[in-house]
């Protein structure tokens, strides 16, 4: 994991809520569920962007896993409404497709400023330089995207799991958004605020061989 200081921290945390939804060598894995915690440099939001911290909302948890301080986003299931989780991927991330919805958020400046149900989603558009093309945008309060996530230090993608680590960039929309207001008297494009960790566990391929193994003798008795 890269070490960022004490900048902020997100961390997806989808242990046991993935599952495959195909039987084939290259089934597709679904998100269905878990939480992503956010730990904030409070003091470095202040100073530079002008954002203080007023409280949460909504279904957010606080405090999160990360300790005192953080807050976690429930990750939506796939059928939630108005916003599902449709993120799936292949093994060794060979493709992937959809995005990780989240209900929740938080309160800054006494309430004046509010941002939540965050998607984390992909754009080919964004690709450059350290950007990955992955970013997180807020769906409640200020709609707008919020950080673009940098080129992954670390990923692992297999029918065991999932795990991503990479850092925060603010993104340019954002950036604009705090010199328009006049929070940030310098542009903060690309300015690393913290890092991302995914991790997704999945059941046990097994399991799956057992249940079809299962569902084949039912079949058969049923002729």
């Amino acid at each position: 994991m890269m070490k960022t200081g004490n900048m902020a921290m997100l961390v997806i945390a989808a242990s046991g809520v993935v599952g495959w939804t195909a039987a084939s060598a290259s089934a597709q894995i679904d998100v269905i569920g878990g939480q992503t915690n956010v730990l904030l440099d409070f003091a470095t939001l202040e100073s530079a962007a002008g954002l203080t911290l007023a409280g949460v909302v909504g279904d957010t948890i606080a405090p999160g896993d990360l300790g005192e301080g953080s807050v976690a986003f429930p990750i939506n299931p796939r059928n939630a409404v108005p916003l599902p989780t449709t993120f799936s991927y292949a093994d060794g991330l060979a493709g992937f497709s959809g995005t990780i919805e989240h209900t929740g958020g938080v309160e800054f400046n006494g309430g004046a400023i509010v941002v939540g149900n965050f998607t984390i989603g992909f754009d080919a558009l964004r690709v450059g330089g350290d950007r990955s093309g992955f970013f997180v945008e807020s769906r409640l309060g200020i709609e707008e995207i919020l950080f673009d996530i940098e080129n992954p230090g670390t990923v692992s993608a297999t029918g065991s799991g999932l795990e991503i680590g990479a850092n925060l960039l603010v993104s340019s929309e954002f950036a604009d958004l705090l010199e328009t207001a006049g929070l940030a008297l310098t542009n903060l494009t690309g300015a690393t605020v913290g890092e991302a960790l995914v991790v997704a566990a999945v059941p046990s391929p097994g399991a799956f061989a057992l249940a079809g193994i299962s569902g084949l003798a039912i079949s058969r008795r049923r002729r």
